[in-house]
Parts: C-alpha cells; structure tokens; sequence
C-alpha cells in the first residue's frame, strides 16, 4: 500500500508546510496631510526569512519608524527624502506624477496609501514608461505595462542583493536548510517519475496518461497538474 500523495499530506498541514516565521511588515508611511516633503534617516539594516531582500530601518523627523525594501546603493546614515518635493536620489519615495519618465523604479503601490505591493524581489526595478493624465504606465520586469494611478508612490533605484541567486549552493544539506528554513518541502520528485500507487501520473511508461487539466472542484488526490486551466492544447497563431 502506496503512502498518501503529496498534496494530500500537505492539505493536513505541519512543520513541513507551515512557515515558522512570519517577516516584519515593510510598507511607506502615511504622510501629513498637506505635507510634500518629509526627511528621515537610515539607522539600521536588516535579513529577515520571510524574504530575500535586504529591509531599511528609517527613522523620521517625527519620531516615527518604519522598514522599507532597501534599494542598491544605499548606506547607513543616508538621509530619506519623502513626498512630491523629494529629490531624484536613489532610496527617495516620490509619487509617480513627480518621477521623469525612463526612471528606474520599484516598491511601486497599486493603491495610494497600500505602502508599496509590485516589484520588490531581489535585483528587480520597474521603468516608468507614460504619464497620461491621472495615470502612469509602469514596465514590469516581467516585460508587461501596468497602468496605475499618478499619485501612487514608489522608490528610485533597484532592489539590493541583486546577485544574491549567482553564488552557488555547493552541497545538497545547503539546499535543504535553506529550503527548510523557507518551509518548503524539497526535493520535489516529478509525479511522472512515481510509482502508479504514489501519484495519479505514476507507472506505465513515465507519461501523464491522462489530461493534466483538473477540475478546481477535484478531491486531494486527483487534484494535481494544470489545476483549472484557461486553455489546453497548442496556441493559434
């Protein structure tokens, strides 16, 4: 008799599937209403697990303090420069009515005033590509263009720790630390290499047998493969 597949054991939950840590929240302050500019100072560099970026500790003027994704170039003591009136400075928050266009970007709020939601992995920047109205177009790494209101703030610069995927793991018990440190289960087996009584793509000649399309409905189990597709087969031209 076969043990349960994985997604099985993972619906369960546990130490293996469950992060341990949680990280420290990273976001832009609210600013004074009225304000356009306000300055603060770099006091601290953090890692936390929860994320590969480096996080910026600021204290501000007004004795308030907050973690922000850092940006490459930054330095202990830096002063911060916040508002419509910042200077173009790498590690400043502008909104994105006050950033020229061709601007490398990142930490980019969806919502003004959500504290910063797209592009804030390790290396990554955004390019601010259009300003039409009351809206900004921003280049995301991925290539696409998202459009977003003006007034929404972002960081000048890219993320630090940009080459941090170059340096090589050298051992397996590295990979597995790390890995488990992040609760993620690995190795990971492919579920056509599994035995017919491990997985639903196991046995006979190492191939799927059936559509990987699943319903999103499927019980644990059978819920494995492209789980509620959009579309299958090949892409018209």
């Amino acid at each position: 008799m076969g043990k349960r597949i994985e997604v099985q054991r993972r619906g369960k939950g546990g130490p293996v599937w469950t992060a341990r840590q949680k990280g420290r929240p990273s976001s832009y302050p609210g600013m004074e209403k009225g304000k356009e500019l306000e300055k603060g100072q770099i006091i601290e560099f953090s890692k936390e697990i929860a994320r590969n970026a480096l996080l910026a500790r600021i204290l501000m003027d007004a004795d308030r303090e907050f973690y922000v994704v850092a940006a490459e170039g930054m330095f202990l003591g830096q002063e911060i420069e916040m508002g419509s009136k910042a200077d173009l400075k790498i590690g400043n928050v502008l909104p994105l009515s006050a950033i020229p266009e061709g601007c490398p970007i990142f930490n980019i709020e969806l919502r003004p005033g959500d504290g910063g939601k797209l592009v804030k992995s390790t290396g990554n920047y955004s390019l601010l590509v259009s300003k039409i109205g009351k809206f900004a177009g921003v280049r995301l790494p991925s290539g696409k263009t998202k459009e977003v209101l003006a007034d929404c703030r972002a960081t000048i610069g890219n993320v630090a720790c940009g080459e941090r995927s170059e340096k090589p793991f050298i051992r397996a018990g590295a990979k597995y630390h790390y890995m488990r440190a992040k609760s993620r289960p690995w190795p990971v087996v492919r579920g056509v290499a599994k035995n017919a009584v491990d997985h639903p793509f196991g046995g006979a000649q190492h191939h799927a047998g059936k559509s990987k399309s699943v319903s999103r409905n499927a019980p644990p189990g059978r819920k494995v493969g492209a789980i509620a597709s959009s579309r299958t087969g090949r892409r018209k031209k």
